[in-house]
C-alpha cells in the first residue's frame, strides 16, 4: 500500500500546483481584483471566484482519477483551465455590466458565474473519463 505513496504525492502536488496556477492566471485576466474585493466583504466576488475554483477542481479531480500519468494530468488540467477561462468570458459577455456588477457586490452576477463554472467543471469531469 505505501509503495504507491510517491505516486499519490506526485498527483497531489501536481494538482495543487495546477490549482494555484489556474487561480493566479484567472485572477490576473479578470478586469477586477477578486482578492481585494473579497477582503472588503464583496460576496459577489467571493461567490464567483469560489465557483470558478470549484469548477476547475471538479475537472481536475476527474482528470487525476483517469489520467495515465502526471504529464497526462498536467495536459488535461491545462485544457480544463482554458475551458474555465472561456466560461468567464462567456458569462461576462452575456451579462452586460458584469464587471460593474461584481465590483458593486451584485450577488446575482457572482452566483451566475459560479453556477456556470461548476456546471462546465462537471461537464469537463465527465468528458475526461473517455
Amino acid at each position: 500500500m505505501l509503495e504507491t505513496l510517491p505516486l499519490y504525492l506526485g498527483y497531489v502536488a501536481t494538482s495543487v500546483a495546477l490549482l494555484v496556477l489556474f487561480t493566479a492566471i484567472y485572477t490576473a485576466i479578470t478586469p477586477y481584483h477578486e482578492l481585494s474585493l473579497i477582503r472588503a466583504g464583496n460576496k459577489a466576488a467571493a461567490f464567483s471566484l469560489g465557483g470558478v475554483v470549484i469548477g476547475f477542481a471538479l475537472a481536475l479531480a476527474s482528470t487525476a482519477a483517469h489520467s495515465v500519468g502526471i504529464l497526462d494530468l498536467a495536459l488535461w488540467g491545462a485544457v480544463a483551465m482554458i475551458c474555465q477561462i472561456a466560461v468567464f468570458f462567456g458569462v461576462a459577455t452575456l451579462l452586460k455590466g458584469f464587471r460593474a456588477g461584481i465590483e458593486a457586490g451584485n450577488e446575482a452576477f457572482g452566483l451566475a458565474l459560479a453556477a456556470m463554472s461548476v456546471a462546465v467543471g462537471l461537464i469537463n469531469a465527465g468528458a475526461v473519463t473517455y
